[in-house]
């Protein structure tokens, strides 16, 4: 059983970045397909950011070069770098492994 946990989150200004991190363990790691999705009140999850297992990365346009997914197999984490965050950046962001297993999610807020 592949168990996803997500951290990182929190509340910042308008601008500022954040790194959400997600371990996981319990699967092979190094043979999934890693990605971020994220849900904000009375919307529909969307993808953020896929990343492959060569390491070929996917983005959703409004994300494009302001964050970075990346994955380093030996501590079997994924990360998501954020920076110049939005408003509409705010979301519950979950991690998950081939959109079969999902973590808790991770709370980001942005303020204005």
């Amino acid at each position: 059983q592949v168990q996803l946990v997500e951290s990182g989150g929190g509340l910042v200004q308008a601008g500022g970045s954040l790194r959400l991190s997600c371990a996981a363990s319990g699967g092979l790691f190094r043979l999934d397909a890693m990605g971020w999705y994220r849900q904000a009140p009375g919307k529909q999850r969307e993808l953020v950011a896929v990343i492959t297992i060569g390491g070929s990365t996917t983005y959703a346009d409004g994300v494009k070069g302001r964050f970075t997914i990346s994955r380093d197999n030996a501590k079997n984490t994924v990360y998501l770098q954020m920076n110049s965050l939005k408003p509409e950046d705010t979301a519950v962001y979950y991690c998950t492994s081939g959109r079969v297993y999902w973590g808790q999610g991770t709370q980001v807020t942005v303020s204005s």
